[in-house]
């Protein structure tokens, strides 16, 4: 290789790459990610399950939140302040806040409307429902006891916890009102 080969005319490395001006601020720099599986076909059953699962759990959820609603001064007595005594402040406080995540939550992740965070809010109330009804019955012989009501008193819960968990980690799927874009947004380093 000669010299002319292997040196660039400096009108070339300046158009390749930009030179920050020390004085400014960085530009931000937008960079839009094409996921896999835009580019191939959609699975439209996959897609239709998922949205039904979100669908139906969220308003199987709702009924909850109007439950604790209808009579938040036992809820409070008896879940809230008997087994969730840590908690600061009154129970009353807590219960409304549990029922107006059951309520809200569902209608966000139903619809699509910040689903991962409605998730994540379902899924912290499963937790403590999960958590009480261990204090209440405990495992009951889990995984393999026969039991009288022939499901374990926390079982609904965890199921519960593990569908917001599962749209927690991957969102609400293809069928929803607001979908993310792939964007990802980063602020080069400059030569200073």
């Amino acid at each position: 290789m000669t010299d002319s080969e292997t040196s660039k005319p400096e009108s070339y490395e300046s158009s390749v790459s930009p030179q920050l001006n020390a004085a400014k601020a960085p530009q931000k720099v937008e960079v839009v990610v094409e996921s896999p599986s835009s580019s191939s076909e959609v699975n439209i059953n996959a897609e239709l399950a998922i949205f039904l699962l979100r669908v139906v759990f969220s308003v199987m959820m709702i009924h909850h939140g109007l439950e604790k609603f209808q009579d938040p001064e036992g809820f409070s007595e008896f879940v809230v302040g008997k087994y969730f005594g840590f908690l600061p402040g009154d129970p009353i406080i807590w219960t409304f806040a549990a029922a107006a995540t059951q309520i809200i939550c569902p209608i966000g992740l139903a619809i699509g409307f910040f689903a991962r965070i409605s998730a994540l809010g379902l899924l912290s109330t499963m937790i403590f429902a999960v958590y009480f009804h261990l204090l209440d019955t405990g495992l009951e012989g889990f995984p393999f006891a026969v039991v009288e009501n022939h499901n374990y008193a926390f079982e609904l819960s965890a199921i519960y916890g593990l569908i917001s968990f599962y749209f927690l980690c991957a969102g609400p799927g293809r069928l929803s009102a607001f979908k993310k874009t792939n964007t990802i947004t980063y602020y080069p380093k400059s030569d200073n």
